[in-house]
């Protein structure tokens, strides 16, 4: 009786889908557009190192190998969370075999998630990217900057890569109906599937083809929106907590506070929760903004921010989510002004570059008989026993500095505006009793 025939693998959905022309790309036009430098580079067969940052799903790996085929070179790929300085070694070999045989041709080594490799393993390639064996074309998802070394850095073009507009994610949904790769979906249906993708086409095409073979196990001829929501479950966004898009979507909330625009601060920081980040988080950097960006105007958002958190505590999520909400909101609204932080680092760097001055003897402390025979606190006049509770004129800057500097300049903001004039009433008193 004969053996049934080995059937072949299944060739994946992501795989068919692979672009082998530069025409085929989705998205990317920013680098890769008429006229723009890496395409012309790849169009003239000008091979040059290069970072490829980007979010995930955005066609980092496709476009490596692409820069190789369009320069007719040799293509080796690195994994950096399983590759050592062995497999680099492995590869220079290879690429020095191929560069002296009979018909040499140039190497490409391509190094995913580049920013797992340690300082050595980084290292490893230097004297090969300068020799010109190898042209290095490192992706990572993290900032090139923080995470690879200056050396190579320096010696490599970076290209950050953005995540896919709606518009790419469709046709990469009409690319695959069209190829007969997966079932029809309704238009409802590819909506759902454009917003749960958030911007990855890995992830797009990934579930594409499970839902595309589970209805094929169920017999099921097209996909609509309900059976689509049934099959996804309950999912969160991408979110790198810990990564660049994290920092960046703090920066915004901050930056959006700090702007007086509570609509859009809201959004972030719900962009934040839906996201995954620690309530907790989002509830120290509001007493950040509180203390930085409204201060002395509006007192109150600090005692705010700090009953939010605690609010938080008490309540956990989601119902303590409203009172990071809340105090959102006020925030954005108070009335800003960052003269106290101003003052505090004008101070800090004046402090730095004056060393320690000597505290006046009025003002030093006399706890015992021996210091105030030596005259500390002499001549102090303690203030509550002044009119209006001011000793003017009575100095409290070290001696050494004749022309004391001035730190806090309230702003004419909320209420700030009367501390101003009671400072300005005050500055006039010292400086005409002054001695």
């Amino acid at each position: 009786m004969s053996e049934r025939p080995t059937p072949a693998p299944r060739v994946p959905l992501a795989e068919r889908l692979r672009p082998h022309r530069l025409a085929d790309v989705v998205g990317q036009a920013h680098i890769l557009g008429a006229g723009k430098p890496l395409r012309l580079a790849m169009e003239h067969g000008q091979l040059h190192s290069c970072i490829l940052w980007g979010p995930p799903g955005v066609g980092k790996t496709t476009l490596a190998r692409l820069m190789a085929q369009a320069c007719d070179a040799q293509f080796f790929t690195l994994s950096a969370v399983l590759a050592g300085v062995k497999d680099i070694r492995e590869v220079v070999e290879q690429a020095q075999a191929t560069a002296q045989g009979l018909m040499p041709k140039p190497s490409v080594v391509f190094v995913d998630e580049v920013h797992r490799f340690n300082k050595v393993q980084q290292d490893a390639f230097l004297p090969h990217v300068e020799s010109g064996l190898l042209t290095f074309i490192g992706a990572t998802t993290e900032n090139p900057s923080f995470e690879v070394n200056s050396a190579l850095l320096s010696r490599a073009t970076v290209y950050v890569l953005k995540s896919l507009s709606h518009e790419d994610l469709s046709s990469l949904v009409a690319r695959a109906v069209a190829q007969d790769a997966i079932v029809s979906l309704t238009p409802e249906a590819i909506e759902r599937l454009i917003e749960f993708a958030d911007g990855d086409a890995r992830r797009l095409i990934n579930t594409l083809e499970t839902l595309s073979e589970s209805a094929q196990n169920l017999q099921l001829t097209q996909l609509d929106l309900d059976t689509v929501e049934h099959m996804l479950g309950e999912q969160l966004r991408r979110y790198d907590k810990g990564g660049d898009q994290f920092y960046d979507t703090i920066s915004a909330l901050h930056k959006s506070v700090r702007g007086s625009n509570p609509d859009a601060a809201l959004y972030w920081m719900v962009r934040m929760l839906d996201g995954g980040a620690d309530p907790r988080y989002i509830a120290r950097r509001l007493i950040r903004m509180a203390t930085e960006d409204i201060g002395l105007a509006d007192p109150r958002a600090l005692q705010l921010a700090l009953h939010a958190a605690e609010v938080y505590e008490r309540l956990g999520s989601p119902e303590g989510e409203l009172a990071l909400a809340e105090c959102v909101v006020y925030l954005a609204v108070a009335a800003k002004s960052n003269a106290v932080y101003s003052a505090y680092k004008a101070a800090k760097a004046f402090v730095k570059s004056h060393g320690s001055l000597s505290v006046p003897m009025a003002l030093r402390n006399a706890p015992t008989s021996l210091m105030k025979n030596l005259g500390h606190g002499a001549g102090y006049r303690y203030d509550h026993d002044e009119p209006d509770a001011v000793a003017s004129g009575q100095r409290h800057w070290p001696e050494e500095l004749t022309d004391p500097p001035r730190f806090y300049e309230p702003v004419d903001r909320g209420l700030e505006t009367k501390i101003a004039d009671k400072l300005k009433t005050l500055r006039q008193l010292h400086q005409q009793n002054e001695k």
